[in-house]
């Protein structure tokens, strides 16, 4: 059986056509190669190139040996590169679960950079409500989820992605709608809309502690699941609703968004179980990063 040694020897004397030539390229003497080249013959029972004094050239055996060992060196090159680009997180899969939000901030540009600069990693995005997104990575059903930050917990790691406001959504033709910006103070006993406690548990307590530090009681008239349906049902005069302002994206006609004085912040983070060992997921956080320091 013949050795990857031997067929390099014999595809660089098949391309050079001289064991001078061919040695200078395998940065070799002649007379190993000689040797190498005649073991490989013995061995294969072929005679592979034709002697003259000017060099070799290939017999009918040598063509299609070559063009057989070519294939193999060649196949046997892409799987070292492939394995190598596995090893780095840059070839293979990456599960990422996002929150709508997400798709308004931090997604599009982090997908961006994968499939520009990654075109082997598969990448599958799939949207998830944020209640449900943090139980889902430390499940393994997703390598990374993107999320306002449900803080500590056990076998979860995060960084820091994205920081935005709330803002209030009001229909153009609510009283407040003619305001640039509003005090909190302003919204008692206004019929609010929101994401339910269960669904979205960061955003809605910090709905709720904004109001009740502001003095208001919160007045919830609906609650829906999407942050689309809140602003649609917003846009009908059904309520109004404190959203973040990444929301703005939606341009939903019929709204106005207005910026709260003393709004608060919410934070969203990349998540990831701290024992994953998809090497994707490490290039995911390095991008994600990157994204942050840009």
């Amino acid at each position: 059986m013949s050795d990857f040694r031997q067929l390099n020897y014999f595809l660089t004397l098949a391309e050079c056509l001289n064991y001078g030539k061919a040695a200078k390229a395998l940065n070799i003497s002649q007379p190993p190669l000689s040797r190498q080249i005649a073991s490989l013959e013995e061995k294969l029972g072929v005679k592979l190139f034709n002697r003259h004094h000017y060099g070799v050239s290939l017999t009918e055996a040598g063509k299609m040996f070559y063009t057989d060992t070519r294939a193999v060196v060649s196949a046997y090159e892409l799987a070292c590169r492939n394995v190598q680009k596995m090893a780095a997180g840059e070839k293979g899969q990456l599960s990422v679960g996002f929150m709508m939000h997400a798709a308004y901030s931090t997604i599009p540009e982090l997908t961006r950079r994968v499939v520009t600069d990654f075109p082997d990693l598969q990448l599958t995005l799939q949207e998830v409500t944020p209640g449900a997104l943090v139980s889902a990575v430390l499940d393994g059903d997703y390598d990374v989820g993107l999320v306002f930050n449900p803080g500590p917990a056990r076998f979860l790691e995060s960084l820091p992605l994205h920081r935005e406001k709330l803002c209030l959504i009001v229909n153009s033709k609510h009283r407040l709608g003619v305001k640039k910006s509003i005090n909190a103070s302003e919204l008692q006993s206004e019929p609010l809309i929101a994401t339910p406690h269960a669904v979205a548990p960061v955003l809605r307590e910090t709905i709720d502690l904004f109001l009740r530090q502001q003095g208001v009681a919160p007045c919830y008239r609906l609650e829906t699941q999407l942050q689309q349906t809140i602003v649609s049902l917003v846009a009908e005069g059904l309520g109004i609703a404190l959203v973040p302002e990444s929301v703005k994206k939606l341009n939903y006609e019929g709204i106005e968004y207005l910026e709260l004085e003393q709004s608060p912040t919410i934070e969203q983070v990349l998540i990831w179980h701290k024992d994953n060992s998809n090497p994707a997921q490490a290039l995911f956080k390095q991008l994600a990063k990157a994204l942050t320091e840009s």
